[in-house]
């Protein structure tokens, strides 16, 4: 069955993200076409880029990239759920996406962004790594609005029709992780 992580891409004291991530787990497993699992940044305690050969090389000598790398690598798919800092992603996602290469190849990524325009500049920038990764990064992403989606900017309350966002964004992460199948199989 086709594995999909969503990765919570902020690791923020108060955090906005977990209760956001934690809704994207919530309906994702309420599907049968798929396997979600929720995937923590906190969990991993990533350093500041601390490898000292390249990540395409894949020769990862840190235990903390060895076991993020293991982790990564079990995935089809992915739903990275990505704040919006000064028009950009997270300085932790982007650590912890630049830790690696090949376990990010030929594999699907959608988004869920949250911020004052939903997080829009941040999967802008994704987009753009997910290319350099030989990632397929989906159309549809899910916006979130702090003013919209949020109380008092901080109480998650999505609008209902968000649930249909992600479900679509769900549905195209999940054809393109099964279509690229025989390319990660190569």
């Amino acid at each position: 069955m086709t594995k999909i992580g969503i990765i919570l891409g902020s690791t923020r004291p108060g955090r906005n993200g977990e209760a956001v991530a934690r809704w994207v787990h919530d309906v994702a497993s309420k599907r049968t076409d798929a396997e979600f699992e929720l995937v923590d940044l906190l969990d991993y305690k990533l350093p500041h880029l601390d490898e000292a050969l390249p990540p395409s090389l894949g020769q990862y000598s840190q235990p903390h990239t060895q076991a993020w790398a293991s982790k990564i690598a079990s995935f089809d798919g992915f739903v990275m759920v990505t704040p919006e800092y000064n028009h950009s992603t997270s300085g932790a996602l982007k650590n912890a996406i630049d830790y690696l290469y090949g376990e990010w190849n030929n594999k699907a990524v959608a988004f869920v962004g949250y911020g004052g325009l939903g997080g829009a500049r941040a999967v802008e920038h994704l987009r753009l790594i997910a290319g350099e990764l030989q990632m397929a990064d989906v159309r549809s992403q899910v916006s979130l609005s702090l003013f919209h989606d949020f109380e008092n900017f901080s109480v998650f309350k999505p609008g209902d029709f968000q649930v249909e966002a992600l479900n679509t964004t769900l549905d195209q992460v999940l054809a393109w992780s099964e279509a690229l199948a025989p390319l990660r199989a190569a």
